[in-house]
């Protein structure tokens, strides 16, 4: 009998250990900007994103919304289906050349960015340990800044963050 309860009580730990909820990530982005990313969990289902990013000699900070898809591949439920949409701001930087007569000097100027973003891409889970791997598109659509209108379809990152 209390080989039988010892059993019981492994099999229900190993069980509660295995299925793991977390609330929250962090971790890092590498790509066309890169960043520091940090995630809240509001449910299985929906997260919020919030990324710390660099990009053409500036600095922006990114608000997502995210939603996740567990069941839409059917060969492995480690990996998610991300998508979602939100919104950034900050500054970038870029160097003006100036010609006058026989000289020539160069100012940077600094703009503030505004935009929108959109989100898509794949994450694998593991379970083995409370570790991410994604690969992402980020396209975003921007205003102010150098242009005007800036639109940027191809932002594909790679993150990695680690879960708890």
């Amino acid at each position: 009998m209390k080989r039988f309860l010892f059993l019981i009580l492994l099999t229900t730990i190993s069980y509660c250990t295995h299925a793991q909820e977390f609330k929250q990530a962090a971790g890092i982005r590498l790509g066309w900007t890169p960043g520091f990313e940090y995630r809240i969990f509001a449910d299985d289902y929906h997260s919020y994103r919030f990324l710390l990013s660099t990009r053409d000699r500036g600095l922006q900070a990114h608000v997502l919304k995210e939603f996740h898809q567990y069941d839409m591949f059917n060969f492995s439920d480690q990996l998610v289906f991300i998508y979602g949409a939100g919104l950034h701001a900050g500054y970038e930087r870029w160097d003006v050349l100036h010609y006058n007569n026989n000289s020539q000097w160069q100012t940077t100027k600094t703009a503030v960015v505004a935009g929108v973003d959109g989100l898509v891409g794949v994450e694998y889970l593991f379970y083995n340990a409370p570790v991410s791997i994604g690969l992402d598109a980020k396209p975003y659509f921007e205003f102010f800044g150098k242009e005007f209108f800036n639109i940027q379809l191809f932002d594909i990152g790679f993150t990695v963050k680690y879960l708890f």
